[in-house]
């Protein structure tokens, strides 16, 4: 009993012949004369040893060179060497042949292509019958000893000649019209560096099978009925869309001349975005590991501690004077200003910028500055002493390093000075 799979295939077969050869002007006995001949053409006497003559024409590759040009086939060698990758699958994370499940491809004669679909027949045990052939299964012998050839022999002839279209070079040959690399090789027992050539290749099989994803993605039934839906503001299913893709052709107006694959999606595929992420620029960063040393500078209060030294070269009399201590305290708290609205600053691109993995912020710092632990700053206070501390240090050291050896030294008293005005703006500190 032959399998339904390839029943379907013969029919398919005969009834595109019979609407080619069949005219309109034909009469009954000349339709039927066509009938007759079209049985005998696709019956399985003549048509496997036709088809089995023909399958040299074509071979099965799966990185086929006319993609990297059409004339890369024939050089004056020959024939390129068609390339059969059997890589092992492997989880390591890469878009590679062995990885992805995916149609060989082929390329040849197109008038041989009728062959190529035969042997690529699924059948009913989910086996191509090219996978039948090579394990000379009973469908295969049944099949093929059905020509009425009954010597053993003629089952060899026929399953030689279709297995001719996998049939490994016996040399391997390459082309100067695809990009070749010269990879080195180490051989210590060699004083010269050894280099192994390679010939750059498409993997069509992958090419195609993202075209395939896509085309669905894009145009499936159910992504349809979800824009439609959507457009007229009704409940609808998520859907993925792809953006900027861009299309390149191969082989203009005879795909069939590149390869099969190429032919079945005329010639056509597609190719992810590659440009490489448009950066925002950023006038605000997040603090990675101090907001002291990273976000606040001395550098940005220079007039206020420059001010402030004037008020300490004055006389001894004036220092005591209240009008004088009142600038200092203005002084210092314009310093801590400063710093309050770069907090603030911070803590709006906070959400953006803040990342857990890679922030070595200090605890106190991180409860500070980043929003999902604003409830946090606002129900507790440990954290918040560290932050004076910090500030008082910034004002305390901020004065002596930015006047350098005409710095006047600080005594403990306006340490503590200015640890009490820092602690008047605790609360706006949350």
């Amino acid at each position: 009993m032959i399998d339904e799979a390839i029943d379907t295939f013969f029919q398919e077969r005969k009834a595109a012949w019979l609407k080619k050869n069949i005219k309109a002007s034909f009469s009954d006995d000349e339709i039927k004369d066509k009938h007759m001949e079209c049985e005998t053409i696709f019956s399985l006497r003549v048509w496997l040893p036709n088809a089995a003559k023909r399958a040299g024409q074509i071979s099965i590759s799966t990185h086929p060179c006319t993609f990297s040009h059409p004339s890369a086939r024939k050089n004056k060698n020959g024939y390129v060497s068609s390339v059969i990758a059997k890589s092992e699958r492997c989880n390591d994370g890469f878009l590679r042949s062995g990885n992805v499940a995916v149609q060989a491809d082929a390329l040849g004669n197109a008038a041989a292509l009728d062959v190529y679909k035969f042997l690529t027949i699924v059948t009913g045990n989910g086996q191509t019958l090219l996978q039948h052939l090579e394990q000379d299964s009973n469908l295969a012998k049944n099949l093929f000893r059905s020509t009425a050839m009954n010597e053993p022999s003629d089952y060899e002839v026929l399953k030689e000649g279709f297995l001719a279209m996998i049939a490994p070079s016996e040399e391997v040959v390459t082309s100067s019209k695809i990009k070749q690399v010269y990879f080195p090789i180490t051989d210590e027992s060699k004083h010269t560096q050894p280099y192994h050539q390679l010939s750059l290749l498409t993997a069509s099989g992958i090419v195609f099978e993202l075209r395939k994803r896509l085309d669905n993605m894009r145009f499936g039934d159910e992504v349809k009925q979800a824009r439609e839906q959507r457009k007229a503001n009704q409940v609808h299913q998520s859907h993925q869309e792809i953006i900027d893709l861009t299309t390149i052709g191969y082989g203009g107006t005879k795909p069939q001349n590149i390869s099969v694959l190429n032919n079945q999606y005329g010639g056509r595929a597609h190719l992810l975005m590659s440009m490489p992420p448009k950066l925002k620029s950023r006038d605000l960063h997040f603090p990675t590991s101090d907001f002291f040393s990273q976000t606040v500078r001395y550098s940005q209060c220079t007039k206020q501690f420059q001010a402030l030294h004037k008020l300490y070269l004055l006389p001894n009399e004036y220092h005591n004077n209240m009008h004088t201590r009142s600038e200092r305290d203005e002084l210092y708290q314009e310093v801590i200003d400063h710093v309050i609205e770069q907090m603030f600053t911070i803590r709006s691109v906070s959400i953006e910028q803040f990342n857990k993995l890679t922030s070595a912020l200090p605890a106190a710092q991180r409860i500070w500055l980043c929003h999902d632990k604003a409830t946090e700053r606002l129900t507790t206070d440990n954290w918040l002493e560290a932050i004076c501390n910090s500030i008082v240090s910034f004002l305390f050291y901020g004065y002596e390093r930015t006047l350098g050896k005409k710095a006047i030294k600080f005594g403990d008293g306006e340490y503590l000075k200015i640890q009490e005005i820092v602690l008047k703006n605790k609360e706006i500190l949350r």
